[in-house]
C-alpha cells in the first residue's frame, strides 16, 4: 500500500501542541530538518523534545527552542548548543538526560513491546537516583523505562512508496529504533523512488513501520558547521602527542578500540592497517578509517565527534542500538575516553563539573561500563593546577571501579591487582614532579 507524501509544511501540521517527539540524527547527520524547520514555523507549544541533542544553532530543534515552543529536552548531550544551557539556566526549559546507548536502547524496547531493561550503564552515578536497581550476573545495574513518542520524525537517504527506508552510511544512527517507537512515523528522505525500486536486502526500516513521506534534499547549510572536515580544529601539541602514543602502545593487533571525543580521536591518526587494530564509532560504523583530505557528510561518514571520516576495507554500518548493545556487550576491547578526575579506586568522573553548564552524558557512561579494558587520556592537572587524579573524585561519577590505565603528558599509571601504580614517566618528566602534581597515592614500578 502506498504511503502518504506531504510537503514539511503538511508534515509539520500533523503534530500538535503538547506532543512528545523524538527526532532522530546524531549531531546533523540523518536529522529530519526540512521538517523540523517547518514546524518551527507552526504554533504548536509545549512540545516534549527527545532526541540524542537538539542540533547547531539557528538550526533544526534549536529553532524550536529560540522560539519557546519546547517546554522539556530529554537526551544524550546538549552542551554544545548554549541555547539549551542557557534556558536550563534560567529555568525556562526542563532536561533530562540519558546515557547515549540506553536512549537507543529505550527507544528499541519501547517499539518492541518490551516494558523496560536493566543496564549496568549510570548505576551508582547521580542518573540512577529515583531508579529501582539489581544486582545481575554479579553487576549493579538499574532499570531503564521504554521510549514511546507520540511522533517519530527520521530522516533516510531514499524510501519507495511502500515506505521501506534505506539509510546512508552513519545516518540512520537513532532513525531505525525511532521509527520502532513512535506512534506515528514520518520519514524526510533524500529521494522517493517507485516500489521495487530498492532491492529488499538494501531495506534497513521496513514500511510498515513509516506513515508518512516527505521528499527533501540536503545540503551543507542544512548540515550544520560540523559537517565538513575543516570544521575539526584539532590541536596537536607535545603533550598530546605524548599522550597519543602511549595510548597506542597499550593497544595490540586485532583489537576492537572505540575513541572518544577529543585526545583519544588523535589516536586514529597514528593507526594503520599493520596495526591490525580495528576502529568503532559509537554512532553506528566499525572499521573508521583516517579523516578524508576534504569533503564533508555529504560526501563521507562521521564519527563520534561529528567529523567526516574515512572507512577501512571490511567497514560496516548499523544503528545505535546495535553500537550500544556491542558496547554494553563486551565486544568492544578497548575503550579511550577523557577524564577530568580518576582517584584510587579507579572511579571516573568524566561528564560534569560542579556549578558549570554542563548539559550531556554521551556515550561515556556506556563505554565505561561496557568495554572490557578503560584508558583515560587526561592532562595530568586542571587549568588551575589542580591535580586530577586524586584520593576521591568530588566530580560526579561516570562510573565506579572502571579505569585500567591513565595516560596524561607527564605519565602513565595502570591499576594493578587493584593498586594504582606508576608504570612510566612521559619524556622529560621526573618522579618529583609526578609527586607534587598527583594528591592519590601510589606505587612506583617504572618500567
Amino acid at each position: 500500500m502506498a504511503i502518504e507524501q506531504l510537503t514539511p509544511q503538511e508534515a509539520a501540521k500533523k503534530i500538535q501542541s503538547g506532543n512528545s517527539i523524538y527526532v532522530g540524527g546524531f549531531g546533523m547527520t540523518g536529522t529530519p530538518s526540512h521538517i523540523l524547520a517547518a514546524l518551527a514555523d507552526t504554533d504548536v507549544k509545549d512540545i516534549t523534545y527527545i532526541s540524542n541533542n537538539v542540533g547547531e544553532t539557528g538550526m533544526a530543534g534549536s529553532l524550536m527552542l529560540e522560539r519557546g515552543m519546547i517546554k522539556k529536552v530529554v537526551g544524550s548531550f546538549f552542551t554544545s548548543n548554549p541555547i539549551v544551557v542557557k534556558l536550563y539556566r534560567e529555568g525556562k526549559i526542563d532536561v533530562e538526560l540519558v546515557p547515549q546507548g540506553s536512549l537507543a536502547e529505550a527507544l528499541r524496547a519501547g517499539g518492541a513491546g518490551i516494558g523496560g531493561f536493566f543496564t549496568p550503564t549510570g548505576a551508582g552515578t547521580e542518573l540512577a537516583a529515583g531508579k529501582e536497581s539489581r544486582i545481575i550476573n554479579g553487576k549493579e545495574m538499574i532499570l531503564v523505562d521504554p521510549i514511546l513518542p507520540d511522533v517519530a520524525l527520521v530522516r533516510a537517504w531514499k524510501a519507495d512508496k511502500a515506505g521501506n527506508l534505506q539509510y546512508r552510511l552513519t545516518e540512520n544512527n537513532f532513525n531505525h529504533a525511532a521509527a520502532m517507537a513512535g506512534k506515528l512515523v514520518i520519514a524526510e528522505v533524500e529521494e522517493i523512488v517507485e516500489i521495487g525500486e530498492i532491492d529488499p536486502i538494501h531495506v534497513h526500516t521496513p514500511g510498515c513501520l513509516v506513515d508518512c513521506l516527505v521528499e527533501a534534499k540536503l545540503d551543507i547549510k542544512t548540515l550544520g558547521t560540523s559537517a565538513s572536515v575543516a570544521g575539526s580544529n584539532k590541536r596537536v601539541d607535545a603533550g598530546r602527542m605524548a599522550m597519543v602514543k602511549a595510548a597506542l602502545a597499550e593497544l595490540n593487533p586485532g583489537e576492537v578500540v572505540n575513541l572518544g571525543i577529543g585526545i583519544p580521536t588523535l589516536v586514529a591518526d597514528l593507526i594503520t592497517p599493520e596495526h591490525g587494530i580495528t576502529l568503532e564509532s559509537e554512532n553506528g560504523m566499525l572499521g573508521v578509517g583516517p579523516e578524508p583530505a576534504s569533503g564533508g557528510a555529504m560526501e563521507y561518514p562521521v564519527n563520534a565527534g561529528k567529523i567526516p571520516v574515512t572507512a577501512m576495507p571490511g567497514a560496516s554500518y548499523f544503528d545505535s542500538a546495535m553500537s550500544f548493545a556491542l558496547i554494553r556487550g563486551g565486544h568492544i576491547d578497548v575503550a579511550i575516553i577523557g577524564g577530568l578526575q580518576v582517584d584510587e579506586q579507579g572511579n571516573l568522573a568524566n561528564w560534569a563539573v560542579p556549578d558549570k553548564p554542563v548539559l550531556g552524558v554521551g556515550g561515556a557512561m556506556d563505554l565505561a561500563s561496557g568495554a572490557e579494558r578503560l584508558i583515560i587520556t587526561m592532562t595530568h592537572t586542571d587549568k588551575e593546577g589542580l591535580a586530577k587524579i586524586v584520593p576521591e573524585c568530588t566530580f560526579p561519577l561516570t562510573a565506579r571501579s572502571v579505569v585500567d590505565v591513565i595516560i596524561t603528558e607527564l605519565a602513565v599509571f595502570k591499576f594493578i591487582k587493584g593498586e594504582l601504580t606508576l608504570v612510566k614517566l612521559q619524556p622529560g618528566h621526573t618522579l618529583e614532579e609526578i609527586q607534587q602534581k598527583t594528591t592519590a597515592s601510589y606505587k612506583v614500578a617504572l618500567v
